[in-house]
């Protein structure tokens, strides 16, 4: 730690030494970040991983889970309640071969009802899991924007 005793005329050090200021903000901002919490709110699913299996051997029985961006939950193309969509996932597990399940939240779906049904759908036992149509989300975020032109008219 650098300390200057000021002048050698016996006049007082006019400047402050901020170097002992600096080293106990350094401190408090690594202490502050030690203690953020980590983000607890997650919803654990275990994705399939590759196999050699031949693709001959999929079974072609469907059921599609689609979230509307008004909040709807559509299975299979019919509206229905959390109940229900818990009732069909249980009952999908009696089939002889499991159905593959797809997921396919709209763009603006609600990221809560999305976080629900997946809820749901993890505690029904369902193992054929998909997430289905993320490629018409490849360019999120991206605009087609043209840029404001200021000397156009309306």
């Amino acid at each position: 730690m650098a300390m200057s005793g000021g002048k050698d005329d016996g006049s007082p050090m006019m400047e402050m030494n901020t170097t002992p200021l600096i080293d106990v903000m350094l401190v408090l901002l690594i202490m502050f970040i030690i203690t953020i919490p980590v983000a607890t709110h997650a919803v654990n699913i275990d994705l399939p991983v590759p196999s050699d299996a031949d693709p001959t051997d999929v079974d072609p029985i469907k059921n599609k889970v689609v979230l509307t961006e008004d909040g709807r939950i559509m299975w299979n193309g019919e509206q229905k309640t959390d109940g229900e969509l818990l009732g069909l996932l249980q009952a999908s597990l009696d089939y002889q071969v499991e159905p593959e399940l797809q997921f396919e939240p709209m763009a603006n779906a609600s990221y809560d009802l999305s976080a629900k049904v997946l809820d749901i759908i993890k505690g029904s036992g369902v193992t054929k899991f998909g997430f289905v149509g993320n490629e018409q989300y490849a360019g999120f975020g991206k605009t087609d924007i043209q840029p404001f032109d200021v000397n156009a008219s309306n």
